[in-house]
């Protein structure tokens, strides 16, 4: 199984850096019927690579974009997230008015690697926005 991760067509992130993706509906627990009152994550782990060949480092640019004030329009972005399994895009999910929530980077000193941990949500008016594919050739 694989993950691909792109930012607005500036941020990529390869798909040996991604661990494990989550998406979910968010609703009050306490609702008896089917509320608009909802929201829409996306939980994404990966490893802290070193610097590539060409000089870059991707999740530099995700700690960067976390730290986007709210007043500034680009701390809303494009996010595609693509599961594939042999070959096959099993999910693809593109919220395009995504921002950060939550992000981490751990790291110890005997793993050799950090961690990161990004948590993504979708601008809740823009929630119709989003879109969910599968089942195709990547």
């Amino acid at each position: 199984m694989g993950f691909s991760l792109k930012v607005d067509d500036n941020i990529t992130i390869a798909s040996e850096a991604l661990r494990s993706v989550e998406f979910s509906l968010d609703m009050p627990k306490d609702s008896n019927a089917k509320t608009s009152d909802m929201g829409v994550s996306l939980i994404i782990t990966g490893k802290v690579l070193t610097i590539l060949d060409d000089g870059s480092e991707e999740t530099v640019e995700l700690a960067q974009w976390s730290m986007v004030p709210a007043e500034r329009a680009d701390c809303y972005r494009k996010v595609v997230v693509e599961v594939i399994v042999a070959g096959q895009v099993v999910r693809q999910y593109e919220l395009p008015n995504a921002f950060v929530v939550d992000y981490t980077e751990n790291y110890g000193d005997t793993e050799g690697v950090g961690t990161f941990k990004l948590v993504l949500r979708q601008k809740k008016d823009k929630l119709k926005t989003i879109v969910v594919n599968g089942g195709y050739t990547a």
